[in-house]
Formats: structure tokens, C-alpha cells, sequence
């Protein structure tokens, strides 16, 4: 083979590949299996046969013929409507996102010196944050001549924590990262 049929096939796989994702599926005539496993509309298994054959079942039903696994030894196809398929898979895929509860970090930052009334208002705001399901980081920043007390203000970090132990727990114990440290704070389950 010279370079230039090679470079063929590469660029027309490329552009082959390119319009398809995973998550589509073959029908009718783009099936190209020798073989393969149908199954009727109503379920039942038709037995393995030529793709050919399973297309024209599915044309003499009048509806589509679609492979299902096709990872499968020989590949799945089915015998149904693809229109009423996709829009099933659809509603499915929606189903499944609403039931599904995406966990957000919500982060509280403190310092050093804070006073106490601030550090109650954190505490609060970091009770509004578990209380709906999220995951709080606090972060204790420390700035300029506070680096050099670092390990004297991790009680602060232990405080909130304390305070807040009835509703929630300790995912992340404190950590120095940097010029701040920080603690992850999950709701506790009953």
C-alpha cells in the first residue's frame, strides 16, 4: 500500500467517526453484521440470522430494525418503532437527572481575629448550607505576621466544628495548604 492510500483511510475514518457518538445507534441499512441476534416487537427471541433476513422482517412489519448491544457475540438487534425507542431512552435519561441530587461545596472563609459575633454569623450560614444538603469547606486564611501563628489559630477550625457537631461531621480534618487551612464539613445521617 503507497502513503497515499493510507492517508485515505485514515482521513475518511477520521471523518467516518467523527459525526457518530457511542450513544447512537445503528438502524436499517447501517447494520453490517453478517449476523445477528433478533428479537421480535414483542419481545420474544426470533433466533440468529443474516442482517439482511432481520431487515426484511422489519420492513414486512413496517417498522425499523435496530441494534441494541452491539458488543454483543453475534449483536442484539431488535425489532421496533425508532422513533417511540429514542423518545423512550429520552424520557428515561430525564427520569434518572431528576432523582439524581448533585452535592454543592459551599465555602466559609474566616480569619485569625475573628470576633465572636462574626464567627457566630459563619456558624449560622454554615447551618443554612447542611441543612439543604451541600458540603461546607472552611477555610482559615492567614495573612502577612499570621503565618508565624498558624498552629495556635487551629482552634478556631475546631470551635466551628464543635459548635456546629449536632448537624454535621468532619469529612476533611484541618490542613495546612498554603497560606490557609482548610476542613470539610459534611450533614451527619441519621
Amino acid at each position: 500500500m503507497d502513503s497515499y492510500a493510507i492517508h485515505f483511510f485514515i482521513v475518511t475514518r477520521s471523518l467516518f467517526m467523527e459525526g457518530k457518538t457511542i450513544s447512537d445507534l445503528f438502524i436499517n441499512e447501517q447494520i453490517r453484521d453478517k449476523e445477528v441476534r433478533v428479537i421480535g416487537m414483542d419481545g420474544e427471541q426470533l433466533g440468529i440470522m443474516s442482517a439482511k433476513e432481520a431487515l426484511a422482517l422489519a420492513e414486512e412489519a413496517g417498522v425499523d430494525l435496530v441494534k441494541i448491544a452491539p458488543t454483543a457475540k453475534p449483536p442484539v438487534c431488535k425489532i421496533i418503532d425508532y422513533g417511540k425507542y429514542r423518545y423512550e431512552l429520552a424520557r428515561k435519561e430525564k427520569d434518572a437527572k431528576k432523582k439524581q441530587k448533585t452535592v454543592e461545596i459551599k465555602e466559609i472563609r474566616l480569619s485569625p481575629n475573628i470576633d465572636t459575633n462574626d464567627l457566630n454569623t459563619k456558624i449560622n450560614a454554615a447551618k443554612k448550607f447542611l441543612s439543604k444538603g451541600d458540603r461546607v469547606k472552611v477555610t482559615l486564611r492567614f495573612r502577612g505576621r499570621e503565618m508565624a501563628h498558624m498552629n495556635t489559630s487551629k482552634h478556631i477550625l475546631d470551635d466551628f466544628a464543635e459548635s456546629l457537631s449536632d448537624i454535621a461531621v468532619v469529612e476533611k480534618a484541618p490542613k495546612v495548604e498554603g497560606r490557609s487551612m482548610t476542613m470539610f464539613l459534611t450533614e451527619k445521617k441519621n
